[in-house]
């Protein structure tokens, strides 16, 4: 059983998991649309030196340095726009940017010294779900900030972390509903890179596929290591799947520079997306640029942005990037949008409280809402996660995708899925008085178990 909070003290009332989640998305998105929230603590000043520290925890070599050396030079651009405008607190922000070098542990002794050495207000950074699990650990011990850019598995709710990325309903789902609908696929190849993201996402999928009537024969799975580049067998054997005279399509998880000799296999092999579409969750305008992209047009990627969404806001931010990273060929892309997001919630959240502290930026961010890029504005939700609108698009043979599908709205991340049995009854408030990122709404108590 679920408590509610009603706005009158000591008065709770009992509600379903779907009660507590209308709920929370009805009073913050109140919030977003103007209403105030009142401090219940005390400003204390930000810091005694000078500047603000912003801790930049991307890899700048390794195989992961294809796609996150760009969400570094994004931070670098967002601070030196906010120092235009006079920084934060009337404090110019000051970047800390270190290399883990795509070494998993190494997040971790990274993110450990940005904290307590470099004493930052706030990190952005990783990009892969193991990355985050290596640094989860310091940041909750230490009280620190994370806001993480980039899709990822859920199953996961953290006071220390903001997750500006999508949840799997998202992206991954909506991708496969789509799929299923538009392209009429009945047998699924999910590919990805063997770590947590996609083995946990992939778990989802698969559940969530059969409980749409798909027998396990029309489910192929299949993990490679980071950095694999041997695609020939792999998209030999998919080739082989999808001949069984039903239509197939590959769900790809596959990450980092795995990407570049994947889809020069597809080419090689001759597949094309009228035959066997491809949809990627890890594959954007800054993958694509390094690939022939004639052979792979119509295949699909599903994200929250794309270069090619027409608003004023895109317009203004891709004109200032190429201005700042001086060269018109340099693209942007979701993750990016997600530090932009994310950077100014939290440049908002600290102007709100007077204070770096992490524990007032925490109570409060949620309800911040901030304009994105590809129309509208996203909301801090309760549960650390933001809403997002999801996208669909079609590669072009410039690199751009054609977005083919949008939600009509903005959605909600889901930080528990509904569709594994351990996470179905779970979700997170880091408000108070529930402050609990596994609140079990059957059992009423926090702490429930999750996948």
């Amino acid at each position: 059983m679920a408590l509610a909070d009603t706005g009158r003290v000591g008065a709770l009332r009992p509600i379903s998991k779907m009660g507590v989640c209308m709920f929370l998305k009805d009073r913050v998105l109140a919030f977003a649309a103007g209403a105030a929230l009142t401090a219940t603590f005390l400003a204390t000043p930000a810091s005694a030196q000078d500047t603000i520290k912003v801790g930049i925890l991307h890899s700048l070599s390794g195989t992961m340095a294809i796609s996150e050396t760009t969400l570094k030079d994004a931070m670098l651009m967002l601070i030196e726009e906010q120092n235009k405008k006079g920084g934060v607190l009337g404090k110019k922000l000051e970047a800390v940017v270190v290399d883990p070098a795509s070494n998993w542990p190494l997040f971790a002794e990274k993110a450990r010294d940005l904290i307590t050495k470099d004493k930052v207000a706030a990190v952005f950074g990783c990009w892969t779900s193991v990355s985050r699990k290596s640094v989860l650990p310091v940041f909750e011990e230490l009280n620190g900030l994370l806001f993480y850019p980039v899709q990822y598995e859920g199953e996961e709710s953290s006071r220390n972390v903001f997750y500006t990325g999508a949840a799997p309903n998202q992206q991954a789902i909506p991708a496969v509903d789509y799929l299923a609908e538009k392209e009429k696929v009945q047998r699924w190849v999910l590919a990805g890179t063997d770590y947590v993201y996609p083995r946990t996402t992939n778990k989802i999928l698969e559940t969530y596929l059969k409980s749409k009537g798909v027998p396990a024969e029309d489910i192929m799975i299949n993990y490679t290591p980071f950095g694999h580049s041997d695609w020939q067998s792999i998209v030999a054997d998919i080739k082989k799947f999808a001949g069984a005279g039903k239509k197939t399509a590959v769900v790809s998880t596959i990450n980092g520079d795995a990407n570049v000799p994947f889809y020069k296999e597809l080419g090689n092999q001759g597949i094309k997306a009228e035959d066997i579409p491809v949809v990627a969750f890890s594959v954007g305008e800054e993958e694509l640029a390094g690939v022939d992209t004639k052979p792979l047009v119509g295949h699909l990627a599903a994200w929250n942005y794309f270069m090619s969404v027409d608003t004023p806001e895109n317009a203004d931010f891709i004109k200032k990037w190429k201005a700042f990273i001086k060269d018109d060929k340099r693209v942007t892309n979701d993750p990016m949008e997600a530090h932009y997001i994310g950077f100014n919630m939290w440049v908002k959240a600290v102007e709100k409280a007077g204070t770096t502290a992490p524990d007032a930026v925490i109570d409060a961010i949620v309800g911040v809402s901030v304009p994105n890029l590809s129309g509208g504005y996203s909301a801090m939700m309760p549960n650390h996660h933001i809403t997002k609108p999801v996208l669909i698009g079609e590669i072009q043979d410039d690199g751009q995708f054609e977005i083919v599908s949008r939600t009509p709205g903005l959605v909600v991340g889901d930080e528990w899925s509904d569709f594994l049995p351990d996470s179905k009854d779970l979700i997170s408030d880091w408000r108070n008085p529930m402050g609990c990122g596994n609140f079990n709404v059957k059992t009423g108590k926090c702490g429930g178990k999750g996948t």
